[in-house]
């Protein structure tokens, strides 16, 4: 039984590594902040400001300390079309015009992000592995097959009428409706990939403005120039430096892309590196202003589960370097899936999917298809991870890891 409570505060400190996708973003800030003597010593600010919820079911949480060290751990990263805070209270509209989010009942509470991180025993190697946003599949909780973003709607949804009867109201409901849908949103995830979630992190539309404003910017490269009016993303061909309003809509645009959701996390994947370097780099760890101004955006941005022991799992970082990080996507069948209520969405196969991820990460158990051996896909996938994505079809087998050195569409 998961246990079912809301968002709370609890102490949370950390070190660095080169996650992928925006929601990201929040937890790589905190993680890498262990970075220098001088950076650890400011993770005090933290112990009282991090909001934490409830949502890892026990039988699913890693050991305590320095037990930790010596487990596989699973992180599920989202991005959240939240239009409230970390503490469940709405944002302000003049906020939202910034963000080009239109109006406070717009959002919806789906997960415009979904990664997740396999973070290997000891921290020698991590797997980050992006699900598209439109993966049709079947939702936990009994809610039938649909669109893998709206799992949060669904679970928090679900939540809300219990959570008023027990006398919730404002923020306080938000929270813990909030809760439920990460719950829902977990869930699904492993029910879809084969892997158990031991931590969890999520960021909204407000959070991911304040991070990339925190750090000054980050480098991109655009091959062609875009112009976009549902993100607001309009760009010039070339390298540039985004932050704010800008680097959102740099992420958070699919439409009059190639390839949709896939060229979007093409897109976040290449954001991801270049704020990485960024918050690595001696520029931000070694600025007492741009410093605190970091913390200050993971305060105000970052939800992790609770009783996540981030100072733990920063010793566990150590020893992970950049060459150590494989970026991936799960194969998918189709890009244009017709499904009976969600419109169009991106087609997936549960098995294929988890033979993917066997190969990916290197297991030997069988997979629960009617062959013990991973597809060709997962396969061709395991071996060339860290190749050029491909233009997918509209119907494609896998996609291959993301290039991040290169412009991107």
């Amino acid at each position: 039984m998961l246990r079912r409570r809301g968002v709370t505060t609890a102490p949370a400190r950390g070190q660095r590594w080169r996650p992928v996708a925006y929601t990201a973003v929040g937890l790589a800030s905190l993680l890498v902040l262990g970075g220098t003597g001088y950076a650890w010593t400011q993770l005090s600010r933290l112990d009282t400001g991090l909001a934490t919820a409830d949502v890892i079911a026990p039988s699913a949480q890693v050991p305590s300390g320095r037990a930790s060290l010596s487990v596989d751990q699973n992180i599920l990263l989202v991005g959240l079309d939240s239009r409230t805070d970390v503490q469940g209270n709405p944002l302000p509209q003049n906020v939202l015009d910034q963000l080009h989010a239109g109006d406070a009942e717009d959002g919806g509470d789906t997960t415009d992000t979904m990664i997740v991180v396999h973070i290997q025993a000891g921290g020698g190697s991590a797997t980050a592995i992006s699900i598209p946003r439109d993966s049709y599949v079947q939702i936990a909780g009994g809610h039938g097959k649909h669109k893998i973003n709206s799992a949060y709607t669904y679970g928090k949804q679900a939540a809300l009428d219990t959570l008023r009867e027990q006398g919730l109201t404002g923020a306080a409901l938000e929270r813990a409706a909030s809760a439920a849908g990460a719950r829902t949103a977990i869930e699904t995830v492993e029910d879809f990939t084969g892997l158990t979630i031991n931590h969890y992190a999520a960021v909204n539309l407000a959070g991911f403005f304040a991070l990339s404003n925190a750090v000054g910017g980050v480098p991109v490269c655009l091959k062609e120039p875009v112009h976009d009016s549902y993100s607001g993303a309009n760009f010039p061909a070339g390298e540039q430096t985004l932050s704010g309003a800008q680097a959102l809509a740099f992420v958070r645009q699919r439409h009059g892309l190639p390839d949709g959701d896939l060229g979007r996390i093409a897109r976040q994947q290449a954001f991801l590196s270049g704020m990485a370097q960024v918050v690595l780099g001696a520029g931000t760890l070694a600025n007492p202003v741009r410093l605190s101004a970091l913390i200050d955006a993971v305060q105000q941005s970052v939800v992790i589960d609770q009783g996540w022991d981030v100072l733990t799992f920063a010793e566990q970082m150590h020893s992970l370097s950049a060459g150590a990080i494989t970026f991936a996507t799960i194969p998918v069948q189709s890009l244009s899936l017709a499904t009976p209520y969600d419109g169009d969405a991106v087609k997936v196969d549960p098995v294929q999917v988890r033979d993917f991820i066997d190969a990916l990460l290197g297991r030997s158990a069988p997979s629960t298809s009617t062959s013990s051996t991973p597809t060709s896909a997962a396969k061709q996938a395991a071996e060339t991870a860290g190749a050029p994505t491909r233009n997918p079809s509209a119907t494609v087998s896998q996609t291959p890891s993301t290039d991040l050195s290169g412009c991107v569409n």
